[in-house]
């Protein structure tokens, strides 16, 4: 079991590199926050070795983080229709079970490598590592990483990535980002999706906005939707500019 989350041992079948968790101690135990430390500690660098790699390459790699059933996919699908023959990309997608994402975004016709998680909660940078080299992205590539639906596990867990992506679907709670802050501090950009069902839903978007800026001020939000496209070209826009900072 993950001693920082709570989650049991990570398995990536795809990627057979295993990484045993420590078993949890009893509350107060000084060795579980030891233990809970050095995992972090191994996990940071392997984030630090990615990173490396990325800023060698001149990869911008971007952590999208979410809850299921945002609209994720659906969205990072219509990304990569819209960016198909205009720029490298390159996906890595996690999931506990199946290789489903990870095949609706081949067929968009993008590279991706699926890691399952079995019970774990969270990608680490460990994995990733591993999947990025199987994918073996070109130079100036866009490195998504889908990270597996949860807004809590993923928050602490340093991938490398130039930037976190949290997605917010308009059919979630407006009280998610004070319910969830550590994501939402750590992220630089939110993106509020489904936007097109607004007009269905009882969905405070002022007080959502209000709370997401009130953990983090310096939070950028665009309002998205893969269904009607609405934000998409912004959100394509934000990329490339984060792209284009990478040579400055």
């Amino acid at each position: 079991m993950c001693t920082t989350c709570g989650c049991e041992d990570h398995h990536h079948p795809a990627h057979p590199h295993p990484h045993p968790h420590p078993h949890p101690q009893p509350a107060g135990s000084l060795r579980r926050i030891s233990l809970e430390r050095s995992l972090l500690e191994k996990n940071d660098a392997f984030a630090a070795e990615n990173r490396r790699l990325f800023r060698e390459k001149g990869i911008l790699a971007l952590n999208l983080v979410s809850s299921p059933g945002s609209g994720k996919t659906s969205l990072l699908v219509a990304t990569l229709e819209r960016l198909a023959g205009q720029h490298p990309v390159a996906v890595v997608v996690g999931d506990q079970q199946t290789s489903l994402d990870a095949d609706r975004i081949r067929a968009a016709g993008a590279p991706a490598i699926q890691i399952n998680t079995g019970k774990g909660c969270h990608l680490d940078a460990h994995g990733v590592g591993h999947a990025v080299e199987h994918l073996e992205p070109r130079p100036g590539t866009l490195l998504f990483i889908e990270n597996v639906g949860n807004l809590v596990c993923p928050a602490p867990f340093d991938l490398g990535e130039r930037h976190k992506v949290v997605i917010l679907s308009v059919t979630e709670g407006e009280d998610k980002p004070l319910k969830y802050p550590d994501l939402f501090a750590a992220a630089e950009l939110m993106l509020l999706n489904k936007v097109d069902l607004l007009p269905h839903l009882e969905f405070d978007v002022d007080a959502c906005l209000g709370y997401a800026l009130e953990v983090n001020p310096r939070l950028e939000v665009i309002r998205t939707s893969a269904r009607s496209g609405e934000g998409v070209d912004a959100w394509i826009a934000w990329i490339l500019a984060q792209s284009a900072a990478l040579a400055d």
